[in-house]
């Protein structure tokens, strides 16, 4: 399998470096619920995952969840409550979404402020190499002492300082230096350490997180492409200053950004231009949320459009229908799936192409629905089609195909219920019969309509 690394910027040939793939996946910061540029990132490392396991290797998932950091004390202070209350509320959003997405659940969630403890030890050891200086109850990262800084982004500290906005901070020794803990403020979370109380910077917690649960040296760490500077930048200085280790990270994975239009920026909650993973699932389904994503290059922009996802949601109702078709007992010899799959292996080891083992997929389709139509067996193309969609996170299940089907069934609900309302029976009647001959049923009674499907 070779994959795009970010820090060499080419595709290399993969294979970790001991008996499980160890990878680090950047989780979401807890202060609002998470929208579709989450989804994206999550879905495609999900699929990464679950196609390692396909081809037999063993996989260690960690993700993190940040619960201590600006967003979440100005946010938490805004509604009145406590920082632990907020972060908890977004957490158990997260699964929810998740699970509404068909991702699989990393195999460890470490917690930032569970990790505080470690994250001193750590600044502690850059400051004793030389890598870190305390200033009025603040440490910084001392980035000239990193010669490979800048690799990552592929630009040196003055470029990166010529393109960041940073704060003029005079007690820094350089502007690029980055707060590895940060003195209390009145009215914020702090934790007692040898600078005083305060409370951690943001970059190093992953680092923390990566070396305590997964090791040393990792072999992928995934992220939006949105994280490579500041961010894993600055994961990888600190890391390698600290255990004096290279590569900190093997294999460097960013996908592409989503957003609602062409001339949009990013999806990012702090824009506000986003549309939230629940609000999507309720409209369109895990099956056709994923198929949307997964028709694209992971590391291209990804826009959200309602053409795109109109045009998803047939296609997995495509997918759906040669799945789970009844086959023909006999008539001809069965249909031969063995080289699709072979097809779909060989575009997914190149770089992770799921827009090509989405195509795969649709060939196998269209060769079922015409080997039905002949006649001919197609039960174990059909479980073909099944398994490789399922490396793909798809379900193709008629429980899916209800979720999708939700919001239009509550609109012809809602129909009916103005039309019986106006007296307009006939009508009324007209959308009843029509959704019953769909296979849902509707049951009146005083506390409103509810509908389910036939069994």
């Amino acid at each position: 399998m070779r994959l795009y690394n970010t820090l060499t910027r080419r595709q290399e040939e993969f294979a970790p470096a001991g008996d499980t793939v160890k990878m680090y996946v950047c989780g979401p910061n807890l202060y609002a619920p998470c929208h579709m540029g989450h989804a994206m990132s999550y879905i495609i490392f999900d699929v990464l995952r679950r196609y390692l396991e396909y081809r037999g290797y063993k996989v260690r998932h960690a993700q993190n969840f940040t619960d201590i950091e600006d967003k979440i004390i100005t946010r938490s202070q805004a509604l009145g409550i406590t920082i632990d209350k907020l972060a908890e509320q977004y957490r158990e959003q997260f699964f929810k979404d998740m699970d509404g997405l068909n991702i699989q659940r990393a195999h460890i969630y470490p917690v930032a402020t569970e990790e505080i403890p470690g994250m001193i030890t750590m600044i502690e050891g850059l400051i004793a190499k030389g890598h870190a200086y305390e200033v009025e109850g603040d440490v910084y990262f001392r980035v000239t002492s990193d010669d490979d800084y800048g690799e990552l982004s592929g630009r040196s500290i003055d470029d990166l300082q010529a393109g960041a906005r940073i704060e003029v901070d005079k007690r820094k020794e350089h502007p690029m230096d980055f707060a590895l803990w940060k003195a209390s403020k009145a009215g914020e979370p702090a934790w007692d350490s040898p600078w005083g109380p305060g409370r951690p910077g943001w970059h190093i917690e992953c680092s923390v997180m990566s070396l305590k649960y997964l090791g040393e040296t990792i072999d992928i760490h995934g992220g939006g492409q949105d994280l490579i500077f500041p961010h894993h930048e600055n994961e990888k200085a600190q890391s390698e200053s600290y255990t004096g280790v290279k590569p900190f990270v093997r294999f460097w994975v960013h996908n592409g950004l989503a957003r609602l239009s062409d001339t949009e920026e990013k999806m990012t909650r702090s824009l506000g231009n986003l549309v939230s993973i629940s609000e999507s699932l309720a409209q369109h389904g895990a099956d056709t949320l994923r198929l949307f994503i997964l028709g694209s290059y992971y590391r291209s922009p990804l826009t959200y459009t309602a053409e795109a996802l109109a045009a998803a949601k047939r296609g997995v109702e495509r997918l759906r229908t040669a799945a789970r078709a009844p086959s023909p007992e006999d008539g001809g010899a069965p249909l031969d799936a063995a080289p699709f799959r072979q097809r779909f292996v060989e575009v997914m080891e190149d770089d992770l192409n799921t827009a090509q083992a989405v195509a795969a997929l649709f060939d196998l389709a269209r060769e079922i629905n015409r080997a039905r139509d002949e006649g001919r067996a197609i039960k174990e193309a059909q479980a073909v089609l099944l398994e490789l969609a399922g490396v793909l996170g798809l379900t193709l299940s008629e429980e899916e195909r209800a979720i999708a089907a939700a919001p239009f069934i509550e609109a012809l609900i809602a129909v009916r219920d103005e039309l019986r309302q106006a007296k307009q029976f006939a009508l009324a009647d007209g959308i009843r019969s029509r959704l019953e001959a769909l296979g849902v049923i509707l049951e009146d009674s005083r506390e409103g309509t509810v509908w389910k499907r036939k069994d």
